[in-house]
């Protein structure tokens, strides 16, 4: 939990709970083939005045290249709720949806709510209160958060699957993408599904 100190400036990193952050709700529209969906944000929470690209090239990609059924899914870092709650109503993926930012997780109860989907979020340090296993887990991981956040999401993403269950996520080539996939593959099969603007989708299998 974050905590001011005496003449600090107070954080604004999406990753963290700042308390002192003023709240200035706006509402983003998503709006691709046929799919309109509406979402709440605010200061404080991952790409806050717009759908980020990295985010979105995701989902497109997921939805184009997923080759096996997919029922259950992990919204990892889950920001205002966009990736699970899109392929939600898109594929009917039933969503837990799950961020360390208690701002994070309240716009998303009411984003679930305001799209009617069937997503439930609550926080979580990671997966320290996960505990059961999906079909999927995915996520758009929050880079400045660390190299070692980085991996604990990735590699023990492996913990929280079924036995058929897939990993994936994006991250741009100047944020090391290339390494981390080395360092997946002690763990995983990996593949880079697709890729645009910097970005790479990686689609992951538990060895």
């Amino acid at each position: 939990m974050y905590t001011q100190r005496k003449g600090e400036v107070p954080l604004e990193h999406y990753f963290t709970n700042n308390p002192y952050l003023k709240s200035e709700i706006k509402t983003i529209t998503y709006e691709k083939e046929n799919c309109r969906l509406s979402f709440k944000s605010d200061n404080g929470v991952f790409s806050k005045d717009k759908i980020d690209y990295g985010s979105s090239f995701l989902i497109d990609t997921f939805i184009k290249h997923n080759d096996i059924e997919i029922k259950t899914g992990l919204d990892v870092g889950c920001g205002y709720g966009l990736i699970g709650i899109v392929l939600n109503k898109k594929l009917n993926i039933k969503f837990d949806m799950i961020d360390v930012n208690r701002r994070a997780v309240h716009l998303t109860e009411m984003n679930i709510k305001e799209n009617k989907a069937d997503c439930r979020s609550f926080q979580s340090d990671i997966y320290s209160n996960v505990d059961k296993k999906y079909d999927l887990v995915i996520t758009n991981p929050p880079i400045r958060a660390g190299k070692k956040v980085l991996e604990d999401i990735l590699i023990n993403a492996q913990n929280y699957l079924s036995s058929d269950g897939r990993l994936w996520f994006v991250m741009r080539r100047d944020h090391g993408v290339k390494s981390m996939q080395a360092t997946l593959d002690s763990y995983y099969e990996t593949e880079i599904v697709a890729k645009s603007k910097g970005f790479y989708v990686v689609k992951s299998k538990i060895r």
